[in-house]
């Protein structure tokens, strides 16, 4: 009885360590930056295209206002309400004192310096299939943003939503390393499936989720329940959205539908912020979203 008790007692131990190895934060390697180096401006477009100030700059921010990544900004959700941290470059309360490498760590593998998970209210999910060199330029962009001196804020998350280490779990049924929408595509199409799959991670909103709140990709783009629990946010899909694509890229551009509605809510912010991509690319992101397939399908 005692060798049994004994040899459980190992087996456990083991299964105990090998779950805590599987579920450690992954990093991106320095050998895998070899050779890469910034250019701020091209940076710049990738830092719109990626929506880091919807986000992180102050609600409602407008201007220059919107290159301060003080955070604050607080998101309901069905496991608590996620606040945004401080990412200006702030060497204390912000991430000023961050190498290159650890920003790509956080932005592809949702990792912190000191080895902690991200919650994946951050969407690197999306972000880990962003090229390198976008993410190389996008911190070359980020050394010109001024600097905030604000407190990053706690997360409001009830047991056991607060375990970070959980997080790793959840990683292993989530990330994944290719698009999702996949095929014969166009050049256009396959530009806009990266800005909306990569980038803007356009599916974080408009997409269902699963009961540990991943994507459910047999649904995308199909519309998803808000998550602050008030109205729906819409499906994407040409079956559902049957506007051409030169009426979603003006769309994109100044805010108004068609029939001379204009957008509200987060949507205001992500216009914003793909009006100052080039014309080109929001011609891309509607010649994508009309080659999803409808829903259901």
């Amino acid at each position: 009885m005692r060798r049994i008790i004994i040899s459980l007692a190992a087996i456990g131990g083991i299964a105990l360590g090998g779950g805590w190895l599987a579920t450690a934060p992954g990093s991106v390697s320095q050998d895998a930056l070899a050779g890469l180096s910034g250019d701020p401006l091209a940076g710049e477009a990738v830092f719109w295209a990626a929506g880091c100030a919807s986000c992180h700059a102050a609600s409602g921010a407008q201007g220059d206002a919107r290159l301060v990544l003080a955070g604050g900004q607080r998101f309901a959700s069905d496991f608590g309400t996620f606040v945004a941290p401080n990412i200006s470059m702030h060497p204390a309360q912000g991430i000023g004192g961050w190498t290159e490498r650890q920003f790509i760590t956080a932005l592809q593998h949702g990792a912190s310096p000191d080895g902690q998970h991200y919650y994946p209210a951050f969407p690197y999910t999306a972000y880990r299939l962003a090229e390198r060199q976008d993410l190389v330029d996008l911190w070359a962009f980020w050394q010109t943003l001024p600097a905030s001196d604000t407190r990053s804020q706690p997360h409001d998350l009830g047991f056991p939503f607060n375990i970070r280490r959980a997080v790793g779990v959840w990683n292993i049924l989530n990330l994944q390393d290719d698009f999702t929408i996949t095929g014969d595509l166009t050049e256009t199409q396959a530009r806009g499936r990266y800005l909306a799959e990569a980038l803007a991670h356009c599916a974080e909103c408009h997409t269902p989720r699963d009961a540990l709140g991943g994507l459910d990709r047999t649904r995308w783009m199909a519309g998803a329940p808000n998550p602050s629990g008030s109205g729906t946010i819409p499906a994407l899909t040409p079956d559902k959205l049957t506007w051409s694509e030169a009426e979603i890229a003006a769309y994109l551009n100044d805010g108004f539908t068609p029939d001379f509605d204009s957008a509200g809510g987060s949507m205001v912010s992500v216009i914003a912020n793909l009006a100052m991509l080039p014309e080109a690319d929001r011609l891309a992101l509607a010649a994508y979203l009309k080659a999803l397939p409808p829903v259901g399908e």
